[in-house]
């Protein structure tokens, strides 16, 4: 991978670009992302696949930024898509329709509607109630939807529970033992093109071996319908492959992932559809905070950073791990402290890490929080009338503003 941070001459760069000029010129917080990064991990898994006819749909809701979205849409990738904001997007960055996935369990009419007049690839259809919809809409629309079923194979994944999708208890897709009945209605309904089927288990899966058993699963359906003589075409076999958070956790690799679902669907005449997302964009990114204040209750130690939970909520809502990383670089016999990160939000539950031991920082110092570039600013919100972070894209020494920060008059101009 190539360094998309890194410390040069005692200083945190992205890129080539130092941390400290950009938190300078752009302010605090900010994230920053790396376009080698992301131009990076697209191509290990677009090169994966080599001949074989596939498509690589970056999942938008990882983040959904304009310019990083042209970015891949230029380096030919598609789009998988839970929104009709999410299709807007898309398309205004440039990205083609007929590469577009339409996923998600609540379609609105709207939504559909206009996905059937932009002329998307296929929707990822996830009960029997949106069949229906899709089938009546395109009716009056004189359209035809490209459908393929989405089914929940129930494989259970090592994940945080609020982003695991593949078990019966989760609202996610079709159970496997209704799929068949429902494909074949979906092939003989008017207005609708059965054309694949689809599943996606969770997300930050650093093992294959859920990813594959539900392959197996899905594939087996798949071959099931076309030996019964409908039509199929597209194995859409979602995203989930994980990221290193902490410095102790595996890194799989997306070509021996994709190594292992070419050894498997060799033969059946499938295209194969992958949506990765966070495995695309996490690790280009990072969350740059400046310290406000240090402070003690007792023997507990706070470090109050202007970033704060409406910038990065990963921490409060999952749990999740970030690794802090200093702009200035420091060796390991200075002197550290133990303490909670946390920002101005006037919330307990505003914390960007807890308990964790850190060199000796001041007020004025830069913190960049890493492998942020997933659900990090697409999660953001306003609470406590807060503007929302700027984000800058960096290519080798330049750095572009490619969202500026909020203003407090943006906060209520859609209000009266």
């Amino acid at each position: 991978m190539p360094h998309g941070f890194q410390y040069l001459r005692g200083r945190l760069h992205a890129e080539s670009a130092p941390l400290e000029k950009i938190a300078h010129r752009f302010g605090t917080p900010c994230y920053v992302y790396s376009r080698a990064v992301i131009e990076h991990n697209f191509k290990r898994f677009d090169q994966a696949f080599g001949r074989y006819p596939h498509m690589v749909c970056y999942a938008v809701k990882a983040c959904s930024n304009l310019s990083i979205l042209r970015l891949l849409a230029r380096q030919g990738a598609g789009f998988d898509i839970v929104s009709g904001g999410e299709l807007y997007r898309v398309l205004k960055a440039g990205g083609k329709p007929a590469q577009i996935v339409f996923s998600g369990v609540g379609k609105t009419a709207e939504e559909i509607d206009t996905a059937l007049h932009s002329g998307i690839l296929k929707f990822n259809v996830e009960s029997e109630g949106e069949l229906d919809i899709l089938a009546q809409r395109a009716a009056r629309l004189k359209k035809r939807a490209r459908v393929a079923l989405r089914v929940n194979p129930d494989v259970a994944t090592e994940t945080h529970p609020y982003i695991s999708t593949g078990l019966h208890e989760h609202k996610f897709g079709v159970e496997m033992k209704v799929a068949e009945r429902l494909y074949h209605k979906a092939a003989s309904m008017k207005g609708i093109e059965a054309a694949g089927v689809s599943c996606h288990i969770g997300s930050q899966l650093l093992d294959f071996a859920p990813l594959l058993e539900a392959l197996d699963r899905l594939l087996a359906l798949a071959l099931r319908l076309k030996e019964a003589g409908l039509p199929i075409r597209y194995l859409d076999i979602g995203g989930g492959l994980g990221v290193p958070y902490r410095s102790g956790d595996q890194r799989p690799d997306p070509a021996a992932y994709v190594k292992h679902i070419l050894a498997k669907v060799e033969g059946a005449g499938l295209e194969v559809i992958v949506e990765p997302g966070r495995s695309i964009v996490a690790e280009s990114g990072v969350l740059l905070t400046r310290v406000i204040y240090r402070k003690t209750n007792g023997s507990k130690h706070f470090v109050i950073v202007d970033g704060a939970m409406n910038d990065l909520i990963r921490p409060a809502l999952y749990q999740a791990y970030h690794r802090i990383l200093p702009i200035k670089q420091v060796n390991e016999r200075e002197a550290t402290i133990t303490a909670d990160l946390v920002g101005p939000v006037c919330e307990t539950g505003d914390f960007l890490a807890k308990g964790r031991s850190i060199p000796v920082v001041e007020p004025g110092d830069l913190l960049a929080f890493a492998t942020a570039g997933a659900y990090g600013s697409v999660l953001g919100s306003n609470y406590n009338a807060r503007p929302r972070a700027a984000e800058v894209l960096v290519e080798g020494s330049r750095a572009k503003l490619i969202r500026k920060r909020e203003t407090l008059a943006d906060l209520i101009r859609n209000e009266t």
